[in-house]
């Protein structure tokens, strides 16, 4: 795949979907969730942004996620939504991301959420101001890494064995929702591969 600021904003339009379309799509949830996918090209090598929740939060402590969280009455669209709540929780201003599509939205099973995913492009180097009440680390991961870190794993959560997608980079776990917008994100990727 090219490596370019320029063709990785064509090509990443081209396998997503539209914000539109993505918006439209109907999830089973009880709450509407929008979250952004962070991604930056540095070395010709795409990176993602994730948060690190803190251990004492009521949902999903300790997990790494997308910067996100619940729509607000007013707000324009989950676009904004996910775009307000990375400023909030990583200190990453609207004007700096370039929503290029998303991708396909999915629901949390424990908590209810209908999470919506937007990709957007940033640039490399930015200075994080991690939110003290949610964020306890800012964690950035080469797509590479995080491929090469998939496998099905069994996870003991809430007391219960589940085997599950998972990707491990190092001691960073991801799993749940997160896992699958990865997956739907590299599965969109794959077909770029193919044609570059």
């Amino acid at each position: 795949m090219r490596t370019t600021p320029g063709t990785i904003h064509e090509d990443l339009a081209r396998v997503l979907l539209s914000v539109e379309d993505a918006i439209s799509l109907e999830v089973h949830g009880r709450t509407n969730a929008g979250v952004l996918v962070p991604l930056y090209l540095q070395n010709d090598e795409l990176h993602a942004v994730f948060t690190k929740r803190r251990d004492d939060l009521r949902r999903h402590p300790g997990e790494i996620s997308f910067p996100g969280g619940r729509y607000d009455d007013g707000e324009a669209d989950l676009r904004a939504t996910a775009l307000r709540e990375a400023d909030e929780e990583i200190g990453l201003p609207p004007q700096a991301v370039d929503i290029v599509g998303a991708l396909q939205p999915t629901p949390t099973i424990a908590t209810g959420y209908s999470v919506y995913p937007f990709v957007g492009l940033i640039e490399p180097g930015h200075v994080w101001r991690p939110s003290a009440r949610e964020v306890a680390a800012v964690i950035e991961l080469p797509l590479r890494a995080l491929t090469a870190g998939y496998a099905r794993r069994r996870l003991v959560r809430r007391g219960m064995p589940i085997r599950t997608d998972t990707y491990l980079v190092g001691e960073h776990l991801i799993w749940g929702a997160t896992a699958r917008i990865l997956a739907d994100l590299f599965d969109r990727m794959a077909g770029l591969s193919a044609r570059a």
